[in-house]
């Protein structure tokens, strides 16, 4: 993960893509894990207060990617799947709220 994030960052100073969400470049609304490129990218150019403020509810999820073979995952599986489904609806429902106020397209 460390490798793919230095070399986005690389990618993305080089030749700015641009926005990469279909749905935010179409209607100018974001979805849930907009922000997830732009984790990777700001830690791979050493910023990760900006990778946090991008969606943390991405970087949770490639945290708990990167901590389940050391056990965690087994955490997870235990959860009933209406529990992991709560949570998942609700990391997504929050992420979305997130980047509508991080975005400017919901003000608080």
């Amino acid at each position: 993960m460390a490798i793919a994030a230095v070399g986005a960052a690389w990618i993305h100073r080089v030749n700015d893509p641009g926005v990469l969400c279909p749905l935010r470049a179409l209607t100018g609304i974001p979805c849930p894990v907009c922000g997830g490129t732009t984790v990777f990218i700001e830690f791979g150019a050493g910023r990760p207060a900006e990778a946090v403020l991008a969606n943390p509810v991405a970087l949770t999820a490639a945290a708990g990617v990167a901590l389940a073979p050391l056990g965690l995952g087994g955490r997870w599986w235990a959860l009933q799947p209406r529990t992991r489904a709560w949570l998942l609806g609700s990391a997504l429902v929050g992420s979305e709220l997130w980047q509508l106020v991080r975005l400017g397209v919901l003000r608080v």
